[in-house]
């Protein structure tokens, strides 16, 4: 599955395939949201939950370099792409 499928899906079917298949990088927090970095085999998803509502707020898939930016303290890029 490639991120154009996966962001056609619904919220809840995308949150699904990340929890199934998806590999947690990171955890961050940004206006009042905690946004869950996953890696799926081609593309980066982040799960944003909102802990003010108690539900996910916002799904998405993306392959942009420049998303990954808010993570590059807390992940290993070595490891994730096994240089």
């Amino acid at each position: 599955m490639d991120f154009y499928e996966f962001n056609y899906l619904p919220g809840n079917d995308r949150a699904e395939l990340l929890w199934q298949h998806g590999r947690l990088l990171a955890i961050r927090d940004y206006m009042g949201c905690s946004i869950v970095l996953y890696k799926m085999q081609e593309f980066f998803a982040e799960v944003w939950y909102s802990p003010e509502d108690n539900q996910i707020a916002l799904v998405h898939g993306f392959k942009s370099p420049e998303l990954l930016e808010p993570y590059i303290e807390s992940i290993n890029l070595e490891e994730l792409f096994g240089k």
